[in-house]
Order: structure tokens, then C-alpha cells, then sequence
């Protein structure tokens, strides 16, 4: 009897799985905004759609509660770590005071498809798609300026954008800026040495002496180092599990996009690895002509927050400048202290939205 019992349970849950799969396989969408009755918000958009970027169709998520809201356009980092399918979990707070676009870049996510050319992944490349999406969302909007915020690679992005075309922006958030991937690299295992020697294990320090010591300027080293700087709590916030099942949640992806997400978050920067390398933010954006602000995490050995802030003591912005340090977070504060990060970015919203 109760090996019956447990045959029908087990039955079930895989009958319960195959349909989950055959749906994420099928079908993908964003759910409607609503308010605490259940109704959809008359002035709200939520909306997953295909917009032409350089040479290819790449996908948008834009969702708000009310369209008379600024727009955020959300800069993901990898690139190829496509942020679509955790963002709403941490951060969709932000809803309610902006119309958040989140962007999945070419090669990564549901704009990484099958017959993806990675040669077309030049710097120039993406400014150029970022620019684009600007101009699509002002028009489409009727907006005369947008709020930009990016993560990681998305400030590199982000800040060649922002010094380029200044007048299309409210102001622009950094979160984890890179400042210079050489720097970092000798900053964070500086601290990573420190940190093994401290707590670690002898097998760590076999294997990072394996590694060499820095530059990295082979991909999968520098891969391999990044994961060691994880495990010591100088990367993400939120464990590979915990991400993994809130995306698999979300339903704005299908199974195929997860794949795609997977392949594109393993190429990584692709052929731009070594030229990236060489990206030096003191030298390249000396000057920023729109307010600026920094959120770096504590702990971030990433994108080491000491580098951020000499960053930010050199940086001619005149018209404002602040940095914000997250005290429990390393290189991902909208996930390790979201509601900080939501709040503190309604204060941006609060102080320069005209």
C-alpha cells in the first residue's frame, strides 16, 4: 500500500515536472502589473519584445507601473551574464517609480541565438546597440532623457555611453565600476593571498600558485581565479543555487533561453577578452557632464572598491558626484542588500529627475 502511494506521489511530481518544462519550452511572456485587487494597473507596461540592434533582433523586458515614470535601461555585466530572469525578484521594487528596461546584449540570453556570429562582439558594437536603444526608447516614449544604470561590464558600457552622449540621460548609475582589469587583478589577489593564508586551505594555495600570478590575460585563468575570489566572498552576493532556482522561475524564459543563457555567459567577453583588458577608465573618462553615482559594495574584489574610489576622488563631474558603499555586499548590492539599493536609487530618481 505504501509503495503505492509512493509510486502515485512520485508519478505526479513527474508529471507536475514534465509540464513545467513543456511550458518554459513553449511559451515565454511577463505577466501583466497589477494592483492588490488583482487588477491590472490601467497606466502600468509589461511587456517582453524584439527590437533590431546592428545587425540583429535582440530582446528587451520593460515593465513599470505607471508610463508617466522615467526609464531606467539596465546594463547587465559579463557580458553575456544576462540579468532578465533574476531581476524582477531583487529589484522589482523599482516598478513603481521607473519604467525598468532590462536588456539582454547581444550573445547573451534570449538575443544569444543559435546562428550567433561572436566576431560581431566588438566594444564598438555594443556602444553602438546601446545608443540605439536609447534613441528607440526615447522615441517610443516620448521621453527626452533616460536614467542609466550599469553592472560591472555594463559601466564600462555604461561610461564610454554616458561620456559619448551625455545629453540623453538624467544621470547615470555605476554599480561595481570597472576602473582597470590589470589594477584589479593584482588588488584581488593581493587579497585572495591574504584571505587563503588567513582561512584557507593548503590545496588553495597550490592551486592559486598554479594559476601564476597576475595579469590574467587567458580567459579561463582569469575565470578560474575570479571563482576562487567568489569562494573567499569577494564576488556574488547570492549563491549559483539560489539564482539558479529563482530563474528557473521566472517567466519571461523559456527552456531554450536558459541554454542560451548558459552558452553566452561561458563565452564571456569572447574575441574582446585581451582588448578589454586594456581599458583604462581614469585615462578614457576623465570627465562626466551628467550626475554620477557610484555604488560599490564593501567586499567587492571584482571590481575592488578601492579602485572606485580613486576613480571618483579624479573625476570632473560638475554637475555632482557621490559615492554609495553597501557594507554587506561585495560585487552585487542590488542582490546582497536590495532594499538599500532600491531605496538609494529612488533617491537618484528623488534628486535629479526633472
Amino acid at each position: 500500500m505504501r509503495l503505492a502511494k509512493s509510486w502515485i506521489f512520485f508519478s505526479v511530481i513527474l508529471l507536475l515536472f514534465i509540464y513545467i518544462i513543456a511550458l518554459k519550452q513553449s511559451h515565454s511572456s511577463t505577466p501583466p502589473i497589477k494592483d492588490n485587487k488583482g487588477n491590472v494597473i490601467p497606466e502600468s507596461i509589461a511587456s517582453l519584445e524584439m527590437v533590431e540592434l546592428g545587425d540583429i533582433n535582440q530582446c528587451i523586458l520593460i515593465r513599470g507601473n505607471n508610463l508617466s515614470n522615467p526609464i531606467l535601461l539596465w546594463l547587465h555585466g559579463g557580458p553575456g551574464s544576462a540579468q532578465m530572469p533574476v531581476a524582477h525578484y531583487f529589484n522589482g521594487a523599482l516598478e513603481k517609480d521607473f519604467i525598468v528596461v532590462h536588456w539582454d546584449q547581444r550573445g547573451a540570453g534570449k538575443s544569444n541565438p543559435g546562428n550567433f556570429d561572436n566576431q560581431t562582439m566588438t566594444f564598438e558594437q555594443f556602444l553602438n546597440d546601446a545608443h540605439q536603444l536609447t534613441q528607440y526608447l526615447k522615441k517610443h516614449f516620448n521621453k527626452e532623457k533616460i536614467y542609466l544604470i550599469g553592472h560591472s561590464w555594463g559601466t564600462q558600457l555604461g561610461s564610454k555611453l554616458v561620456y559619448t552622449y551625455p545629453d540623453d540621460y538624467y544621470a547615470y548609475v555605476a554599480v561595481s565600476q570597472i576602473v582597470n582589469p590589470l589594477l584589479s587583478h593584482n588588488v584581488s589577489y593581493t587579497w585572495l593571498y591574504k584571505q587563503i593564508e588567513e582561512k584557507g586551505k593548503p590545496k588553495d594555495f597550490k592551486y592559486l600558485e598554479e594559476l601564476g600570478t597576475p595579469p590574467f590575460t587567458v580567459h579561463q585563468d582569469y575565470v578560474n581565479f575570479a571563482k576562487m575570489v567568489d569562494t573567499y566572498g569577494g564576488g556574488m552576493d547570492v549563491s549559483m543555487v539560489k539564482l539558479a532556482w529563482i530563474a528557473l522561475r521566472a517567466p519571461e524564459y523559456r527552456l531554450s533561453d536558459y541554454i542560451a543563457w548558459f552558452q553566452g555567459a561561458n563565452r564571456g567577453s569572447g574575441p574582446m577578452w585581451k582588448s578589454s583588458l586594456s581599458f583604462n577608465l581614469i585615462q578614457e573618462v576623465p570627465r562626466l557632464l551628467v550626475p554620477v553615482y557610484f555604488f560599490s559594495g564593501r567586499n567587492d574584489y571584482n571590481t575592488p572598491l578601492q579602485l572606485v574610489e580613486e576613480y571618483f576622488e579624479m573625476l570632473d563631474a560638475p554637475k555632482g558626484k557621490q559615492l554609495v558603499r553597501f557594507e554587506k555586499s561585495a560585487h552585487t548590492p542590488f542582490m546582497g542588500e536590495a532594499e538599500k539599493f532600491n531605496r538609494e536609487l529612488i533617491r537618484v530618481k528623488n534628486e535629479t529627475y526633472q
